[in-house]
């Protein structure tokens, strides 16, 4: 009796020895955002856009505007300038703001925008690295008025954390660029 279990506890050792013991996967956090709508607010300035009904959005006298996002911690400002024989001088200030990311960025990509239908131009700059504003924007008629922007997280900047939420704005970026309409 002594060798039957001992010989039993072999053939179950050697039995479970078939499999190979594989590594688990790493896991990855996944985010899922809700799929956007959009509406234009109601106000009274030079310019309407659309925005995404997820942000609420307050104007100023001025016609600036902040777009914030509750639920991302995020905010969009919206500076609006009059053009007066100065529209180089405005397009240089706002790309200088831009790239003084430079320092901290990894890279700052600018997607060019040209809607000719409506008179909209401009560019979209996408600044990765560990800035304070992965996402800046512009957008002019080229004769009367310039709309530029730029997103703040309500976080210390960590790109690699922060990246779904900045591709996420920027596509309702992308969306309030197309849907400007000069009055």
């Amino acid at each position: 009796m002594k060798h039957f279990g001992l010989v039993l506890v072999l053939l179950i050792l050697l039995g479970s020895c078939n499999s190979e013991t594989l590594p688990k996967p790493k896991s990855y956090l996944k985010l899922e955002y809700p799929t956007n709508t959009y509406s234009k607010p109601a106000f009274n300035c030079p310019y309407s856009f659309e925005i995404s009904e997820q942000a609420t959005i307050q104007f100023k006298n001025n016609c600036w505007a902040i777009v914030q996002y509750p639920k991302l911690k995020a905010t969009v400002h919206i500076t609006y300038r009059s053009i007066d024989n100065n529209l180089e001088e405005i397009l240089k200030e706002i790309e200088k703001l831009t790239f003084e990311h430079t320092v901290k960025a990894n890279a700052i990509n600018a997607v060019p925008f040209e809607n000719y239908k409506d008179n909209v131009y401009g560019k979209l700059y996408n600044i990765e690295g560990d800035v304070a504003t992965n996402i800046q924007f512009r957008v002019t008629d080229s004769l009367n008025h310039v709309l530029a922007g730029a997103v703040y997280f309500y976080v210390k900047p960590n790109y690699d954390s922060i990246l779904p939420a900045v591709k996420y704005i920027e596509k309702d970026i992308m969306h309030l660029m197309e849907s400007v309409k000069w009055k």
